[in-house]
């Protein structure tokens, strides 16, 4: 009877969980559909594209490092893929940029094969300073290519509004919702892949990569999937930067110091998880906004220290990241 009551009492506990996250889920909806209606200043909606932007760069990173285990710091080579592509199409050639996003995604998952297969068979730390290097060769070779414009960029042509073109001049409001599309399109693939038999693949590869091939498990073909997939969703984010600025260059999209900034985002969110991206990208974009306006125009550095310090705090005090600190308080 007492193993009956507990049963009892632990799925009635289950199903008003499962009701509460949809409530909340359903409430994060109709804020992110409503934001950029009650939030009318451009500096608002600026920010939220930024926030939301970054939230699916990191997600990418995630579905690589947090759920297959393998750390990058050369994630900005797809970004910039992807940006790049679909920019020199459209000047070289008129390609519409809608095209040029899904050309780049092709060559971006291209490249992540060719990176991948020789860099998978590196392990830990030794796969980490490999990325880096590739991603410094790449910001190299970029800087010295005279059909991409070489160091000076590219400037992409201003065009009519339309959705078509990918352009609004008048307003940012469109803009935000084709990114927010795009970031739930990122966030709904990873929810599938943490549910199929691909995300447990890919966690056992993460856990302990001989067991996990002991079992029958392909390393390097999970791998390689986990890659491509995350590969495909930076381009996708390059593309859309590249129309939202309408410009770019080297130090913008192939920079070290975006994959670590991509890489710190989900850490602090709660890597390997659903929302740690977005919970990650929504508080530190918003902080380091606030200390750069706050302390940035002192000329010591104060808004780094202050980001830094706090960036930090999180990392040592949690390091399962912010939701993972949700999680604890929510067993309790």
């Amino acid at each position: 009877m007492a193993t009956t009551e507990r049963l009892e009492t632990g799925g009635q506990g289950s199903s008003g969980r499962r009701t509460v996250l949809m409530l909340l889920f359903g409430l994060l909806v109709l804020v992110a559909l409503a934001f950029p209606l009650v939030f009318t200043m451009p500096y608002h909606r600026d920010l939220a594209i930024k926030v939301l932007l970054f939230a699916m760069l990191a997600q990418a990173w995630n579905i690589l490092a947090g759920y297959c285990g393998q750390v990058s710091l050369g994630h900005a080579v797809f970004f910039g893929t992807g940006a790049y592509t679909s920019s020199a199409l459209q000047m070289a050639f008129g390609v519409n940029p809608w095209l040029g996003m899904v050309v780049g995604v092709v060559l971006a998952v291209g490249l992540s094969q060719v990176i991948g297969y020789p860099c998978f068979r590196l392990r830990g730390h030794y796969f980490a300073i490999a990325t880096i290097a590739i991603g410094e060769i790449i910001h190299t070779l970029a800087i010295n290519w005279e059909f991409i414009g070489g160091a000076r960029g590219l400037t992409l042509p201003i065009r009519q509004d339309s959705l078509a073109a990918f352009q609004f001049h008048s307003t940012k409001y469109l803009y935000y919702y084709i990114i927010l599309g795009l970031a739930a399109l990122c966030f709904y693939v990873t929810w599938r892949i943490e549910r199929a038999r691909l995300g447990y693949y890919l966690r056992a590869v993460r856990e302990d990569g001989a067991a996990a091939q002991s079992v029958g498990i392909s390393i390097t073909k999970y791998k390689l999937v986990a890659i491509a997939i995350s590969a495909a969703f930076m381009a996708v984010g390059g593309t859309f930067y590249a129309q939202y600025v309408l410009y770019l260059d080297p130090d913008s999209v192939f920079p070290l110091a975006l994959s670590i900034l991509i890489c710190c985002l989900a850490v602090v969110g709660g890597v390997g998880t659903l929302w740690g991206p977005l919970v990650g990208s929504a508080l530190m974009l918003p902080l380091s906004e606030f200390t750069r306006i706050k302390w940035g125009g002192t000329g010591s550095a104060v808004d780094l220290l202050v980001y830094g310090a706090l960036l930090t705090i999180v990392a040592v005090f949690q390091p399962a990241g912010l939701v993972g600190m949700f999680r604890r308080w929510g067993r309790r």
